[in-house]
């Protein structure tokens, strides 16, 4: 029988640490010991230096300060000490890190109170109960018995091996097999009964096996000890096909995703986590050769499992079968994931086949088709807009406001206020190109037009600083650039000197050498008067969020994209003028005049009302149109007085 990891060592779970206990390890165990195993650090002056374990990157941007007691990475923005680094890096629970780096320092754990001490003996009985079960199972799997269990595991492709990775074993058809086996062990009823094992009926009738003639997997915690079973049925006709062991002291299954433990470290060294809807499908794929594969034991998405699931990976990708059941609930799912939402962290979504699970794809054609649909797994705010545009029709004005209305609500959800603002305006972006008119326009140059919009990014108005921002950063991760907008480039002229330096500066130097690459102007601002101001903008804009001014954004995206920007702010004193010379008149127009105001009204409210600018007349112009809005807001015109006073 396999002994229980652990054993003897109670769990720090539910302990409290002191200020003072904590100190004492970060003193003994300087922050540069700890990072080093993962990092390859340079001493820079009082600080060391080297590449972010968080992000791929060629110059470095990772800090460690002893003296402080602090890392931080500059390329991710991540910022800890000790304990949060190793939190980071290999998927362990506060408590958990505690515990190792503890161990590391030389630091005796702090002893619990007499409460807590009889709880954990009474969960570790528990523990020995639930791990004699799981060895009793896994013989029975390999005797007799086991005969039609091994038969099912073997037709689903399941090896040898895998057999004995995941512990598979087979309860008996018998009604007390394994509640005899364990009485004989010295176990009693009642911890067979605390443990979830055994099924005490109302009516006085002796207790009975709950799991029988079913394909047992053991439901590991954190520590990869027993603490629950998940069985599949043999029998055809037997209900329920998948049973779960009860919620016990040891089991909760909003607390839990099955395979965490094995799937802990291969998730965070790849910074993928794949999550599946049952057992079979996380063995399955294990086997198949995704070992970064958890299921959430069929229970819905709760905050505990998601915080959970974000301990392995930024960006879990929620699998789906590809039909109306997995479309619900993906549906489902995001009611409850928008709440929880914040930064750098959400989830994916990638819709399988209709009629296969991930075990059946993967059988039938192959990890490499697998791996396709998860990496062609749609964002969070793409299954929203995709779900509530399936809700209803938005043919006319009463549906487009309902549709609006429903968006809306859901934003409220959002409890992170920055999330939230992002995501207010990524919605109001894709509203403004469901709703305008689609008509060609000229592109920037003169060089073409095009009848295709362009997808525009959810950008904050764009103030003179933000407008260099993110022509900036455009230029630093895309210095080819230079050579497309090279006048557009030159014609930028920003308040903010800094800012303004930066620039030149950036531009001088691909001048110098069209052929640089990023990493090369990125490190020779570094080394002049610039690098602190460039390092802000990596590290605190927003913009360094936007798809096209990623290094690794397509070619002909970054052009789209750039090209819309530099239109967006010139066009911008033209419309913003435009409109405020029609909203004087807006009781004349016609019908097809006022659907012009309500087209250029829109494009403004795209573009941003805070440009800044010296001329007079514009600035006028931005008054007059602020001012008529207003008054529309409060006292809009019918359009039965249009008509009227037309005739």
């Amino acid at each position: 029988m396999r002994s229980r990891p652990d054993a003897d060592k109670p769990t720090v779970t539910e302990m409290k640490f002191s200020d003072s206990f904590l100190d004492e390890v970060r003193a003994r165990l300087p922050v540069s010991q700890v990072v080093s195993r993962r990092v390859q650090l340079k001493r820079a002056g009082r600080e060391w230096k080297g590449l972010s374990p968080f992000n791929k990157e060629k110059t470095p941007s990772f800090t460690v300060n002893d003296q402080k007691g602090f890392y931080h990475c500059f390329s991710s923005g991540r910022h800890g000490d000790i304990f949060r680094f190793v939190m980071e890096t290999e998927g362990l629970s506060f408590p958990e890190a505690v515990e190792r780096l503890a161990g590391e320092a030389g630091v005796p754990m702090p002893e619990p109170d007499p409460q807590y001490e009889r709880t954990v003996k009474e969960r570790l009985g528990l523990m020995d109960a639930l791990e004699a079960a799981a060895a009793f199972f896994e013989r029975a799997l390999q005797s007799g018995a086991g005969r039609e269990a091994l038969a099912y595991a073997e037709g689903r492709g399941l090896s040898r091996e895998t057999f004995n990775e995941f512990r598979i074993g087979c309860a008996p058809g018998m009604r007390d097999t394994l509640k005899n086996a364990l009485l004989q062990k010295g176990f009693t009823e009642a911890q067979l009964l605390d443990a979830g094992l055994i099924v005490k009926p109302d009516n006085g009738r002796p207790s009975y096996d709950r799991f029988r003639d079913r394909l047992t997997i053991p439901i590991l915690d954190m520590k990869s000890r027993v603490i629950a079973f998940g069985a599949r049925a043999l029998s055809a006709d037997a209900q329920p096909k998948y049973l779960n062991s009860p919620e016990t002291q040891l089991f909760d299954k909003g607390s839990m995703v099955f395979n965490f433990a094995r799937a802990r470290q291969s998730a965070f060294d790849k910074g993928e986590l794949i999550v599946v809807e049952g057992y079979m499908d996380v063995i399955a794929l294990d086997q198949a050769g995704f070992k970064n594969v958890v299921a959430t034991l069929g229970t819905a998405f709760t905050a505990r499992q998601m915080e959970l699931l974000w301990q392995l990976a930024p960006e879990p990708v929620i699998c789906f079968d590809g039909d109306r059941a997995g479309e619900a609930a993906a549906a489902r799912a995001v009611d409850r994931m928008l709440p929880v939402l914040r930064e750098g962290h959400s989830f994916r979504f990638a819709f399988l086949p209709q009629g296969q699970d991930p075990d059946d794809l993967v059988r039938s054609a192959g990890p490499a088709a697998f791996s396709a649909y998860l990496k062609n797994a749609m964002p969070l705010i793409d299954m929203v807009w995709r779900r509530e545009m399936a809700a209803g029709a938005i043919d006319t004005p009463e549906r487009r406001a309902a549709f609006e209305a429903r968006l809306e609500t859901l934003l409220t959800q959002i409890e992170n206020a920055r999330v939230r603002e992002h995501y207010r305006r990524e919605i109001k972006n894709r509203l403004f190109e469901l709703w305008r008119p689609q008509t060609p326009r000229a592109r920037s140059g003169g060089k073409g037009r095009t009848s295709k919009p362009i997808r525009r990014e959810a950008l904050p108005p764009p103030t003179d600083y933000g407008f260099g921002t993110i022509v900036t950063l455009a230029m630093v991760n895309h210095p080819w650039l230079l050579d497309h907008f090279a006048e557009e480039i030159a014609s930028v002229d920003l308040r903010d000197k800094k800012l303004a330096a930066l620039l030149a500066a950036a531009r001088r130097a691909i001048f110098d050498d069209p052929a640089m690459s990023r990493e090369a102007l990125i490190g020779a601002l570094r080394a002049g008067p610039h690098g602190p101001l460039l390092d802000r903008l990596f590290w605190e804009s927003p913009f360094t969020r936007l798809a096209f001014l990623r290094p690794e954004a397509p070619r002909d995206e970054v052009i789209d994209q750039f090209t819309d920007v530099i239109y967006r702010w010139r066009a911008l004193p033209t419309l913003t003028r435009e409109i405020a010379e029609s909203a004087e008149s807006i009781a004349e127009m016609s019908e097809a005049e006022f659907e012009r105001f309500a087209a250029l009204q829109q494009e403004v409210a795209s573009v941003g009302l805070q440009h800044e600018t010296d001329d007079a007349p514009m600035r006028d112009a931005k008054q007059r149109l602020q001012d008529t809005l207003a008054r529309l807001k409060n006292e809009p015109p019918s359009r039965g007085r249009r008509r009227e006073n037309r005739r």
